[in-house]
């Protein structure tokens, strides 16, 4: 097994690139799978990236998604550069979603995604200035028992 020291990993997420969408959260189950994290934690921390990255390509311009590991917890962090949130509150409640009818003709944008990191993380921190982009905190700990 690779050593799990400090390990730090940055992906670059492009917006309204569907073609590529869901590639950095493969990336990154496939970097802690060979790692040897429990599979229920690699599990939970895909979920959690592919929600927030899926959030970049529904709405944002472009952001920067960051994989970090130490011996203790799996931390994502992700940075993007788009619209904001208005209400966080709001965002946060199962099935609200400002997606648009294209992209809800892809299958997405069903208002799913923030509720879903939130249940997969053990940390879920999220800010969001209005014209500037969101910000996101994710931490999963190694120990933890699950929460889904």
């Amino acid at each position: 097994m690779v050593s799990r020291h400090d390990l730090s990993h940055a992906f670059r997420i492009k917006g309204r690139n569907f073609s590529k969408a869901g590639s950095v959260s493969i990336d990154i189950k496939e970097i802690l799978r060979e790692l040897g994290i429990d599979p229920a934690i690699v599990r939970r921390a895909a979920i959690a990236a592919y929600e927030a990255e899926m959030n970049v390509v529904m709405y944002a311009d472009k952001g920067e998604m960051i994989l970090r590991l130490n011996p203790k917890a799996i931390r994502i962090t992700l940075e993007d550069e788009g619209p904001g949130i208005e209400d966080i509150e709001m965002a946060m409640q199962e099935g609200y979603s400002t997606a648009t009818e294209e992209i809800r003709e892809m299958g997405f944008g069903a208002g799913m995604g923030l509720p879903n990191i939130k249940k997969n993380a053990d940390v879920f921190e999220l800010k969001s200035t209005v014209g500037k982009g969101t910000s996101y905190n994710i931490i999963i700990y190694l120990n933890s028992t699950g929460k889904t």
